[in-house]
């Protein structure tokens, strides 16, 4: 059965998904990062994203991804047909890799991060890294150079982080330092173990 010993790896833009991914899998833990397969997939595709967006869309025979992002946060029918193309065949390839980890009867985590917006997967636990929404929109700024009002059309696109923290199985509060978030990931991956003995 799919997903038994999954974990959702889940937060919102800009909240330190990855690093928190990156310690997990560095403490032995199988992180299966559906934005890697959707990347991959989006590339597999591209022929149909420049029939339906444009050649606007596409620079060196690749998907330009930030000319397509800018268009999907602005428009939610183009956000809707992307998503109905992608995300079917995400779901089958990230349940084929869930049925292969599930055998080992360990928990392991299949990070997704529209996972509260979207519920396309059956998986009961959640762990979200939580950082509050002013952190959030700063940290997006400084990572990615949007402006203030470009960063938060793209935060608005999801689910407030308050409202995930609300539905977590676990949190990982990322609000502070380095320091603070190491000591946060070792007391949830001790939580994590327990609950799976």
């Amino acid at each position: 059965m799919a997903f038994e010993y999954a974990i959702v790896l889940t937060g919102s833009i800009a909240t330190g998904k990855s690093t928190v991914a990156k310690f997990f899998e560095a403490n032995g833990f199988t992180v299966i990062d559906a934005d890697k397969i959707a990347h991959r997939i989006l590339e597999e595709q591209h022929l149909v994203i420049e029939k339906h967006f444009g050649s606007i869309c596409i620079s060196d025979g690749k998907v330009n991804r930030k000319v397509l992002g800018k268009i999907i946060f602005e428009d939610k029918n183009e956000r809707d047909f992307l998503e109905a193309l992608l995300h079917p065949l995400i779901f089958d390839e990230i349940k084929q890799l869930s049925q292969e980890e599930d055998r080992h009867k360990q928990p392991y985590f299949v990070d997704i991060p529209l996972f509260f917006e979207n519920r396309r997967y059956p998986i009961v636990r959640h762990l979200v890294v939580y950082t509050p929404k002013k952190k959030q929109l700063e940290r997006l700024i400084q990572r990615d150079g949007y402006n203030l009002e470009e960063a938060r059309i793209r935060i608005d696109t999801q689910i407030d982080i308050e409202e995930k923290r609300k539905q977590a199985t676990y949190v990982i509060d990322n609000g502070g330092d380095l320091h603070q978030l190491i000591h946060e990931c070792e007391k949830v991956k001790e939580d994590i173990l327990g609950d799976f003995k």
